[in-house]
């Protein structure tokens, strides 16, 4: 794989074929057994065959080390841990944004936040 390629996730399906840069996932959310995947660019129509669940293996087989670069947050969310802009635990809310282009506000359980707030605090020391 040359460096151009090692940053790109293929999904494939029977009929769907997506190529995407990890780098521009902001990140996954749960439709039953679909997950829509949202992007920097706001792609319409990302969404894959798999479960979250099953998206999350995917992942971690396709990229190794470097699907640390996501998080799975909550029930609903796979997160790119490099969009977090703000973390609010009280009103059950994360903003992810790429201080520029784009912001999207994501309700995500108390639990979850908690422990997302404690990494990203842990990660800077």
């Amino acid at each position: 794989m040359n460096n151009s390629e090692k940053n790109i996730v293929i999904f494939n399906s029977r009929d769907l074929l997506l190529r995407i840069d990890i780098d521009k996932i902001v990140y996954f959310e749960a439709d039953g057994n679909y997950t829509n995947i949202v992007t920097v660019n706001k792609l319409p129509g990302a969404a894959v065959g798999m479960n979250l669940g099953k998206v999350e293996a995917f992942m971690a087989e396709q990229l190794g080390s470097d699907a640390s670069q996501f998080l799975r947050l909550g029930k609903r969310f796979i997160i790119n841990l490099d969009y977090v802009y703000q973390i609010n635990v009280q009103r059950q809310f994360i903003v992810l944004s790429d201080y520029d282009h784009f912001a999207y506000k994501v309700g995500v359980s108390k639990d979850a936040l908690k422990k997302l707030k404690q990494i990203m605090v842990s990660a800077r020391r």
